[in-house]
């Protein structure tokens, strides 16, 4: 499990970074998702469908990434936690790097744990729990 695992976020790393320079294909994205799932963050929990409106939204958030002036994202490291056979928690280590107007790049470490099933050998992000990334942003004045 852990190797089918680690291998979803080495995809997700190297589809954010073609994504920060290229449109962002919003088949692969999806495909890294369950067709459910649940997010919670200090904005607080929701709930949604792996659907058209998940797409265009995670379009927009890459079209914000990218005005932000985020670089690149390297995963540093992922820490697993098993639940059952069939499904863990992937503690997910990440850097992003963003360039600042008249200043020089600044690169921000954080967390992300996502919850992810194992069906047929295919590992699928079923939910996720992360920080306050605006406060985090802010604080290196990125926005």
């Amino acid at each position: 499990m852990e190797r089918a695992v680690r291998r979803i976020f080495e995809r997700y790393e190297r589809f954010f970074n073609r994504s920060l320079g290229d449109e962002v294909d919003t088949n692969e994205l999806s495909s890294l998702y369950a067709s459910e799932f649940i997010g919670a963050s200090p904005a607080g929990v929701r709930t949604g469908k792996n659907d058209a409106q998940f797409k265009q939204v995670m379009a927009k958030g890459y079209d914000h990434y990218r005005a932000i002036g985020t670089k690149g994202m390297r995963m540093r490291n992922v820490r697993f936690s098993p639940i059952d056979d069939l499904h863990c928690v992937a503690h997910v280590s990440w850097t992003a790097t963003y360039a600042r107007k008249d200043q020089p790049d600044v690169a921000i470490d954080f967390d992300v744990h996502y919850l992810v099933q194992v069906l047929d050998g295919e590992p699928k992000v079923f939910g996720w729990v992360s920080g306050d990334e605006q406060a985090l942003l802010k604080q290196h004045g990125i926005i």
